[in-house]
């Protein structure tokens, strides 16, 4: 079954697709009924043909000159036997074809070929009775055996009564033979002509598709971030110009991202700067403020921290995305505890939960999880997905942070599960969250570049992120990160483990 399937794979690869399995579908399935149909006229009008040719002569041998003969020789005395032999030794094509003289009653009683013959069942002397011309054809095997061709005419003398019949044959043996030889040169030369059209027209067929292959990969790559691909011009005609077109093009997106880029990466730089000295200053009058100040003054300097920090964070993310967009995102690798990043990050979220009346519930392993990576990063990654988490909740809701050991491909991972019960993504969103800029829900603030950024990083310590969600019940991120240990991980505690799985279950 192993080899079979082997085998359908191997024929696949051979098996043409796209417009080239169009073009043999419409040009070539015409091309090929056409052969087809000129193949079979051709084989029908050469047998015709040379059938034709056969039925002149036995005809001839049996014509009304024929008859006339038999006519005035029995008229004359002679017997039926004697004019069949005198008409035998006349005849011309004796020597490739066969006379019989037949009596009323179907007997032969003279065959040219010198031997008595049986009787016999001719279905052109039944026809030859029957008929008003006189005449039959027969076209078959004789006993069965050899094909022949027989014509078969009524003989009458000058009163118009039956005396006998007349019967030519031939066999077709050789006809046959040299029809087929003739057919199969056909056959072949239709052959050879349909290969010659094949070939001439994938090779015409393959100097448009290839190119076509490459500027849709080309166009691929663009539209995945990849400005610096280019199309090698091959041909000076409208896929050349259309070549040229789409360099030009990516050479202008390049040029234009890279503005963009520089844009974000400047503004950015020039931001933060002045934010920093808003929450710096912002800091310190809040640090400065006894109860002389009013209740208003003191909130307004509350929201200038907030803002600011908002800012900050915003600022932040938009430099990561520039270091992404330009590939300048390097990671600082140290020997890590990815646990104790974890549990940090989530110490400090904590609080800010409770405030928002959202609750944390969080299960860890007692191991340390050791790895090359970079601390700083694992915990923006934490941290922006908890942020979500939170963003996207409802107060009174809970939200599960777990993590455990596992294996993916047969490596050493760690598996941490973050798991909200908020509003949850839309299937037409979830493929999309990842993407830059791209936000499912436009009343809930943020950038949209968060989880791009968050992506980024994952990738680049060789792990993965994985998004599900229900709409309207929540959504469960799942990060999976390499690590050089896989100590055994201690049980937790049965009842917990069962609560929290029955409370973060995700359809």
């Amino acid at each position: 079954m192993e080899e079979a399937k082997k085998l359908i794979e191997k024929l696949k690869r051979f098996m043409p697709e796209g417009i080239t399995l169009r073009w043999v579908i419409n040009i070539l399935g015409v091309i090929a009924i056409f052969f087809i149909i000129v193949f079979v006229i051709a084989s029908f009008a050469i047998k015709n043909h040379y059938y034709s040719n056969v039925e002149s002569i036995l005809t001839s041998g049996a014509s009304s000159t024929a008859v006339n003969y038999f006519s005035s020789s029995f008229d004359a005395g002679d017997s039926l036997e004697e004019a069949a032999a005198d008409y035998i030794d006349s005849y011309s094509y004796k020597d490739k074809t066969t006379i019989w003289i037949i009596d009323t009653d179907g007997n032969v009683i003279l065959s040219s070929s010198g031997f008595s013959v049986e009787k016999t069942e001719m279905p052109d002397f039944e026809q030859a009775l029957s008929s008003e011309d006189d005449s039959g054809k027969f076209v078959g095997k004789y006993d069965k055996h050899e094909n022949i061709m027989a014509v078969c005419r009524v003989l009458k003398n000058s009163d118009g009564n039956i005396i006998g019949a007349i019967r030519v044959m031939s066999s077709l043996k050789q006809i046959n033979n040299q029809i087929r030889t003739i057919i199969f040169f056909i056959f072949l030369l239709l052959v050879f002509v349909f290969a010659i059209i094949i070939f001439s027209n994938l090779f015409f067929i393959r100097s448009i598709i290839i190119p076509v292959k490459e500027v849709n990969e080309t166009t691929k790559k663009i539209s995945e971030g990849d400005y610096s691909v280019r199309i090698e011009k091959k041909y000076n005609d409208e896929i050349g110009d259309l070549c040229d077109s789409i360099n030009v093009m990516a050479e202008e997106i390049s040029t234009t991202d890279k503005m963009k880029n520089d844009f974000i990466s400047t503004i950015s730089h020039e931001l933060r700067t002045p934010l920093t000295s808003i929450k710096g200053w912002g800091e310190t009058l809040m640090f400065g403020m006894d109860d002389s100040y009013d209740e208003i003054t003191r909130k307004g300097v509350e929201v200038i921290i907030k803002e600011a920090s908002r800012l900050e964070g915003f600022v932040e993310e938009l430099l990561d995305f520039s270091r992404l967009q330009s590939g300048r995102m390097k990671l600082r690798l140290a020997q890590t505890d990815i646990f104790a990043e974890l549990d940090e990050t989530v110490f400090t979220f904590r609080e800010r939960a409770m405030r928002e009346d959202i609750g944390v519930k969080y299960s860890i392993p007692e191991a340390p999880a050791i790895a090359e990576a970079d601390a700083n990063r694992l915990r923006q990654v934490f941290l922006n997905i908890l942020d979500n988490a939170l963003k996207y909740s409802r107060p009174g809701s809970t939200i599960f942070v777990k993590a455990e050991f596992t294996k993916v491909d047969e490596n050493n991972f760690v598996k941490i599960s973050i798991a909200d019960q908020g509003c949850g993504i839309s299937k037409e969103d979830l493929p999309h969250v990842k993407d830059k800029f791209y936000k499912a829900n436009v009343s809930v603030k943020g950038s949209g570049i968060g989880l791009a950024v968050t992506n980024e990083i994952i990738t680049l310590h060789n792990g993965s992120i994985e998004i599900d969600s229900v709409e309207g019940k929540g959504t469960l991120v799942t990060i999976y990160l390499p690590i050089e240990n896989s100590p055994e991980e201690p049980q937790a505690d049965e009842g917990e483990e069962e609560e929290q799985t029955k409370e973060n279950e995700q359809e």
